[in-house]
């Protein structure tokens, strides 16, 4: 795949200042997971899921050890199949696990439409709102087929109430009813209004009841309104939702109670994923460890026996997908991103930097970064980090020669 100098210099630029992966580009650098993501290709996003089938995977990998670039990769990979994705990321303040209604709230606002480079390159939208734009546009230009018989405003109603057809919370239905007749009529104000609480951004009894919203989204309502979702969007004829949760709250900072709603909500999630009224969803939780099912009482019990199996080529049914039991030796598969990590480099910033010299130089830092594989940084993190780090050294230094040493020195200097 070509690239062009700005989109390497943004992809080198995200890499070696905080080794987050960038949004768009991270299957230029991508080792070692083919064997997950084709399992989950062919045995879930190809098939199963698109034909109204659940799942859950917990992912399980260390700060800094490839979590959220393995979302992305699923992210890239749904897409291709025409499922609509949510990536939300979980924090504590804004939208803990144990606050359902919070994270109804993340999901629909971090709502992404099937995507590609492009649209990932030039800042993808997000939310609930671009989606009722996308599907007010689909019904208007649909209309042109339906029955003249009917005023254009009678078709158009029809086709809304078709596509709601069968959704379970009759309060989610009207608000996506009425928000797509606002837009139809440029009614801005009630467009607005209604999508307050759709967004789950508040309720305002005096103003919501006007559009047949009758009660505000509260964790009673959550799983409701997260299955009406995905009930809608099956309606409409994509292949289904996936959802990216990323990096639970941290077990110190949650209050036992906390913790208990937590877990609590999380097996009700695994176990909705065995029903028929929430077709189409395929949910992937990723944490840092599992010290958070650590724990002897009844709930604790409940979710670990949901989750005990694992996810490999022979058992796809498991459950926890472990990012450090991949079949590769982990030097090799650190060279290996550090190859194609300099390819985005070079397209970056043009150099003379012999390719010998990239390779040994990546062979050393990625036996000092395995060195600190026990520390409080993922090791692939501060592997990648350091690389660009390095790229740049070489290149304004061409009589740097790397040692072990140097190497070892390197990559602690970059914690």
């Amino acid at each position: 795949m070509k690239i062009d100098p700005s989109s390497a210099r943004r992809i080198i630029e995200v890499v070696g200042s905080s080794g987050q992966p960038p949004e768009w580009g991270l299957n230029l650098f991508t080792a070692g997971l083919e064997d997950y993501l084709g399992v989950l290709e062919e045995d879930y996003l190809r098939s199963f899921i698109k034909e109204g089938g659940a799942s859950f995977k917990m992912v399980i990998g260390a700060f800094g050890g490839g979590k959220t670039h393995s979302l992305y990769c699923i992210r890239d990979l749904a897409w291709r199949y025409d499922y609509l994705v949510s990536y939300c990321p979980l924090s504590p303040e804004e939208s803990p696990f144990y606050r359902l209604e919070k994270v109804y709230r993340s999901m629909v606002n971090n709502l992404m439409l099937p995507s590609g480079p492009e649209g990932l390159l030039h800042g993808i939208r997000r939310g609930i709102d671009p989606f009722l734009r996308e599907q007010c546009r689909i019904i208007l230009d649909s209309m042109k087929d339906a029955d003249p018989s009917r005023s254009e405003t009678e078709r158009f109603e029809i086709r809304v109430e078709e596509s709601l057809a069968g959704v379970e919370n009759i309060n989610f239905a009207r608000g996506i009813g009425e928000a797509l007749k606002a837009l139809r009529h440029d009614r801005n104000e009630d467009y607005r209004n209604v999508l307050q609480w759709l967004n789950g951004n508040g309720y305002d009894r005096n103003i919501h009841r006007n559009y047949g919203i009758l009660e505000p989204l509260q964790r009673g309502q959550a799983f409701s309104m997260i299955r009406s979702l995905t009930q809608w969007i099956r309606n409409l004829e994509y292949s289904g939702l996936v959802i990216l949760f990323d990096e639970a709250e941290q077990v110190p900072s949650l209050t036992s109670k906390q913790r208990d709603l937590l877990l609590s909500n999380l097996r009700e999630i695994i176990d909705q994923c065995g029903h028929a009224n929430f077709p189409g969803v395929m949910i992937f939780y990723a944490v840092p460890n599992e010290s958070l099912f650590e724990g002897k009482s009844a709930v604790y019990e409940a979710l670990k026996q949901r989750i005990a199996t694992v996810f490999d080529l022979y058992n796809p049914s498991g459950v926890k997908i472990y990012l450090e039991n991949l079949k590769r030796d982990p030097v090799d598969l650190l060279k290996e991103i550090g190859m194609k990590l300099f390819e985005i480099y070079a397209n970056a910033f043009p150099n003379s930097i012999s390719r010998p010299l990239v390779q040994e130089t990546a062979r050393l830092l990625a036996e000092a970064a395995l060195e600190e594989r026990f520390g409080d940084i993922g090791y692939k993190r501060l592997f990648v980090q350091g690389a660009v780090r390095a790229f740049h050294l070489l290149r304004k230094e061409p009589a740097f020669r790397p040692s072990q040493e140097w190497a070892s020195q390197f990559v602690r200097e970059g914690k």
